[in-house]
């Protein structure tokens, strides 16, 4: 496992980690026991960043790497997120009163007293046109509360304007083989900024995985299945926000340049780490067996020139007018 420096904290953090929504649910079902396996298996692997929120599972995901951190002697990074439980999203509800209570019911879940990063769990647009929003994070700050802040956002227009504000250091946003605007304007604002990024939904909800196809079927309680168009939150956090057929058709393009020995979900998480203004992809995982092969991708060399742009040209063709000016 390789590390990178994140932003202008002072940790270095595994280039892959760990994304815990699905320990938590919404990605059908799931065994407590098995997911601390995964948990293991991470820690095992390298990782030393776990990437969380207070509504995976209601306060569930947060209570498992909780259990985690009890019995490992390792330093681990956590990120936790806040805004998501509000039952509806405005800018009137990031407000002292909500983001104070949310905040400390995440102390409670991961039974600490200080959370290592808390990020704004992509609020709408407007709230980054609120610096009192911000200033209440420099607060709990200054408060001990929270050691860093940063956002999770869905569209670059937001990524953009939360970095203007200083205090904000990490911007964790969805990017992968399906989702690349990011990487044409954004990454080099942050960079200069010296801010991390997180790369988000990096398997494009396990499409990129190769394992997916026309009848694999989800169940109820899975978002790959509830969330197909948009019914319970943005359809681009689903499958990258691309048809689904038309991600199996670029799936099985991308395969035929995957290496021999190499599984398509690690040629994927690498080449996004191509992109040195990444700090890390944080994929998710409910198995070991998982965990141990997304966190292989670490370790392997490159991708070529002609792969970096055949993958280029697969979006430009099939994916670029279906997501890229709307994230």
């Amino acid at each position: 496992m390789k590390y990178r420096q994140l932003g202008r904290t002072p940790w270095k953090v595994s280039e892959i980690s760990f994304g815990a929504w699905a320990i938590g649910g919404a990605w059908g079902s799931v065994d407590d026991s098995e997911s601390l396996a995964a948990l293991r298996q991470a820690i095992d692997s390298g990782v030393n960043f776990i990437d969380t929120a207070d509504v995976y599972g209601m306060g569930r995901s947060e209570r498992l790497i909780a259990e985690l951190k009890r019995e490992r002697k390792e330093d681990i990074v956590v990120a936790t997120k806040a805004g998501r439980r509000l039952p509806k999203q405005t800018v009137e509800g990031y407000n002292e009163k909500n983001l104070t209570g949310f905040i400390e019911d995440s102390l409670r879940n991961l039974s600490t007293d200080c959370l290592d990063l808390l990020q704004l769990h992509c609020p709408p647009t407007d709230a980054y046109y609120h610096p009192e929003l911000f200033g209440f994070l420099d607060r709990m700050t200054e408060a001990g509360k929270i050691r860093y802040y940063g956002v999770s956002v869905e569209r670059v227009e937001e990524a953009l304007k939360a970095i203007e504000y200083p205090n904000v250091q990490t911007v964790q946003i969805i990017f992968n083989c399906f989702r690349q605007r990011p990487a044409d304007l954004f990454f080099a604002r942050a960079r200069e900024k010296h801010v991390g990024i997180l790369a988000r939904v990096p398997l494009s909800s396990g499409m990129l995985t190769g394992k997916l196809t026309r009848d694999s079927q989800f169940s109820a309680d899975d978002h790959r299945n509830f969330n197909r168009h948009g019914e319970a939150f943005d359809v681009g956090e689903t499958f990258s926000g691309v048809d689904y057929d038309t991600s199996l058709t670029a799936v099985e393009q991308i395969r035929a340049l995957v290496p021999a020995g190499v599984s398509m979900a690690q040629f994927a998480l690498r080449w996004i780490l191509m992109f040195d203004a990444v700090t890390c992809a944080i994929p998710g995982g409910k198995r070991p067996s998982q965990v141990a092969d997304n966190c292989a991708a670490s370790d392997l060399p490159p991708l070529s020139g002609h792969a970096m742009a055949a993958i280029r040209a697969i979006y430009d063709a099939r994916i670029r007018p279906l997501v890229h000016q709307r994230w």
